[in-house]
C-alpha cells in the first residue's frame, strides 16, 4: 500500500487526486496540506468532494504530516514546490511534482535537491501528452530542417504562466532533436512587418480563454503539405491519473530526478 500526502488539497487538481485515490485499493491518502489561511485548513479533506468523512484533517505544514507517507503528490506552484522538494529530501520521502513555471535558476535548485530523494517532475502528467512527446521527437528527426515548426497552446483564463510548461517541453524536445538552441530560436510573438520566417525559429503561441482545460497543437509545415499533432484534455482526470501512476512508480526508484518518460518506459 502506497501512502500519499497531497499538497494543494483545496485546489482543482488536489481535489481530483484525493477523489481518484479514494477509489483505489493499492494507494491511499494519509494526509493533506494547504497554504496557511486557506478556508479548508482544519476541515476533513473529504468535505466538498462527496467522499464523506475521511478522518483526514487538512493541515498547513508538510513537516507536520510527511512522516506518515511514502510519497508526496504536489500540484501547487513552483515556489512552494521547491520548499516541498527540500522537505521531502530531508525526510527521505519521494515526491511527484506537477507544478509549472520554474525559472532556469529554480530548475538548477530542483536538480540539486533531487539528489537527496526520488522525484518525478513533469509539466504534464498525462499519458497521452507524454506519448505525443515521443512521437514529436521521432518526427522531428525524420523531417529535420525541411519543415517549419509551430506550437499553439490554449488554456483557461485562470492559468498564470505562459507559454504552458507542456508547450515549452514540446519545443525543447523538438529543438534538441534538431540541434537548435531554444533560448535563441523560440519566437513567442509576431506583429507588424517582421520579415521572412527564418528556418531555425520555433514559434510558440499562447491562447487564454474561458475554461479550456488544455490544448496543444504542433505543426510541421512543409512545402505542399503539413503535419499537425493535437492533444486535447477534456478533464483534469488524465493529469491526476498520471500523477498517481508516477507516485506508485517513484517509491521503488533510486534517488534522482525523473519525468513521465521514465515512468512510462518511453526512454
Amino acid at each position: 500500500m502506497v501512502k500519499v500526502v497531497v499538497t494543494g488539497a483545496g485546489g482543482r487538481m488536489g481535489g481530483r487526486i484525493v477523489s481518484l485515490i479514494s477509489m483505489m485499493e493499492d494507494i491511499k491518502v494519509v494526509a493533506a496540506v494547504e497554504v496557511a489561511g486557506h478556508p479548508i485548513i482544519g476541515r476533513d479533506v473529504g468535505q466538498g468532494l462527496g467522499l464523506g468523512t475521511t478522518g483526514i484533517a487538512v493541515c498547513d505544514k508538510l513537516t507536520d504530516c510527511i512522516d506518515q507517507s511514502d510519497v508526496v503528490i504536489d500540484f501547487t506552484n513552483h515556489e512552494a514546490s521547491l520548499q516541498y522538494l527540500k522537505i521531502a529530501g530531508e525526510k527521505n520521502r519521494a515526491i511527484v511534482i506537477g507544478s509549472t513555471g520554474f525559472t532556469a535558476d529554480e530548475m538548477k535548485k530542483v536538480k540539486e535537491l533531487a539528489k537527496n530523494t526520488r522525484c518525478v517532475l513533469a509539466p504534464n502528467m498525462s499519458v497521452g501528452v507524454n506519448v505525443m512527446l515521443k512521437v514529436l521527437e521521432y518526427c522531428a528527426g525524420i523531417l529535420n530542417d525541411d519543415y517549419d515548426v509551430e506550437i499553439i497552446e490554449a488554456h483557461h483564463h485562470l492559468k498564470k504562466d505562459a507559454p504552458s510548461g507542456t508547450a515549452m517541453k514540446m519545443a525543447q524536445v523538438i529543438a534538441d532533436k534538431l540541434g537548435r538552441n531554444l533560448e535563441k530560436d523560440a519566437v513567442y510573438t509576431r506583429k507588424g512587418l517582421i520579415g521572412e520566417r527564418t528556418k531555425r525559429e520555433i514559434g510558440i503561441q499562447t491562447i487564454r480563454a474561458g475554461d479550456i482545460v488544455g490544448e496543444h497543437t504542433v505543426i510541421f509545415g512543409g512545402i505542399g503539405e503539413r503535419l499537425e499533432f493535437i492533444h486535447r484534455a477534456q478533464s483534469r482526470d488524465n493529469f491526476a491519473k498520471g500523477a498517481i501512476r508516477a507516485a506508485k512508480w517513484i517509491v521503488h526508484q533510486e534517488n534522482g530526478l525523473y519525468d513521465m518518460q521514465d515512468v512510462l518506459g518511453l526512454r
